[in-house]
């Protein structure tokens, strides 16, 4: 998709590519629902301008709006729209605006013909970073279909050079006869990629089977919380950790011994709030090693503003996961910046400990788990978290193998 101020129109095959260039400048568009805090629509463009940035967009300006129901049109008021069309006029070096929810077909091509910039929503930033950060076949082929099941509802708004071509309801004649190939296209194609993947989903289930009996322990939390990081730290390996969103989109598999007592430890794809449907359905197949596993790791970044939310975020992705249920540990990461910005250089250890006890006492009580503060980065609390890990594991195959003394 081509950016500029041309007012030129996209074509199909550009749209499909959802993708952002190297260097862009953004301005980001979010609206306040009823119900919802200023603070909090804040926090959710924090996240869009991380996610912009992962995807190689630098955000200049944000603009929000308090709605009851979005424009079926413009998603945001006309006056609101006027707003950002002047900011964009005066600022020539943006190229992209990005809305923080999913637009139609057709409020995406009143809103470009309007700005005469790149229109990007939440759900094609998410697909745009899903894409370079795919490696193998299995999540390519998750990617293709997310893009695809997110294409097909929008043809007919994408379809603009066929306007001129309408009879009238409907928009009857060639131009209609031409959207329904595209859309015969589109659907054959999710087709053969739920096909393909229901291949690979095979193939990874016999390999899941022929790890044999070993107790299985998943990474999960939301992304960017340091989960790649502590799977370097216990299976002491190089997985690609970053600070970016879905820094990891494969999932990884380590065997991992500690006291002669071997398990598998998995590393999965990071939750997010407002994550599309059709990305969570096309994903299920990567987080069936959360399903599959024994033990959870739960890890959380203690330091970060809206913890909690991303606590509840990632419970309520298990739960339609159908893996609330096992035993997990909540690991609450990177408390080294927990202490730098929430601790004053003058406070005594002697206080900084207390405040850290009752903190992990009201965690243990909010969320009814066992749970460790830790530093994955700096390797702060690693043995206790070995020795934790461990126990569990080891009353997993006590549970498997109750009437015999298993020796590794």
């Amino acid at each position: 998709m081509e950016s500029g101020k041309s007012g030129q129109e996209w074509d199909l095959n550009k749209r499909s590519k959802l993708g952002l260039k190297v260097e862009e400048f953004a301005v980001l568009v979010g609206v306040i629902r009823p119900g919802q805090t200023e603070e909090l629509a804040a926090e959710y463009l924090d996240e869009l301008e991380f996610l912009a940035l992962t995807a190689g967009a630098k955000t200049k300006k944000r603009f929000t709006q308090k709605l009851k129901n979005p424009d079926k049109r413009t998603f945001v008021g006309k006056g609101k729209l006027e707003e950002i069309r002047q900011y964009v006029a005066d600022h020539e070096e943006i190229n992209v605006v990005i809305f923080d929810d999913d637009l139609t077909g057709k409020q995406t091509n009143i809103i470009e013909e309007e700005l005469t910039v790149k229109i990007v929503d939440r759900s094609s930033l998410i697909l745009d970073i899903f894409a370079r950060r795919a490696q193998t076949a299995q999540a390519k082929t998750q990617v293709d279909l997310a893009q695809m099941q997110y294409l097909l509802p929008r043809l007919r708004g994408l379809w603009t050079h066929l306007e001129r071509q309408r009879g009238g309801i409907g928009m009857r004649g060639p131009g209609e006869k031409e959207i329904e190939t595209d859309r015969r296209i589109v659907r054959d194609k999710v087709s053969l990629l739920k096909k393909k993947l229901e291949k690979i989903d095979q193939q990874n289930r016999t390999r899941r089977k022929q790890r044999g009996d070993t107790i299985r322990v998943a990474l999960v939390g939301y992304t960017n919380v340091g989960k790649s990081t502590l799977m370097n730290v216990l299976s002491k390996s190089e997985v690609f950790a970053e600070n970016k969103l879905f820094a990891t989109l494969d999932t990884t598999v380590r065997k991992v011994v500690i006291d002669s007592t071997p398990f598998l430890l998995s590393d999965t794809v990071g939750f997010i709030r407002k994550l599309p449907t059709h990305l969570i359905e096309s994903f299920k197949s990567t987080l069936d090693e959360a399903k599959e596993a024994d033990i959870l790791l739960h890890v959380v970044d203690i330091a970060h503003p809206q913890y909690e939310d991303h606590v509840k975020t990632v419970m309520e992705t298990l739960r339609d996961l159908g893996a609330e249920d096992k035993p997990t540990l909540m690991v609450f990461n990177k408390m080294d910046l927990y202490r730098k910005r929430y601790f004053d250089d003058l406070l005594e250890d002697e206080m900084k400990t207390l405040i850290e006890k009752e903190l992990k006492e009201k965690l243990k009580n909010d969320y009814d788990a066992d749970n460790i503060f830790i530093s994955a980065i700096n390797k702060e609390n690693i043995g206790e978290l070995r020795t934790t890990v461990l126990r569990m594991v080891k009353e997993q195959y006590e549970i498997r193998y109750p009437y015999q003394a298993k020796v590794w």
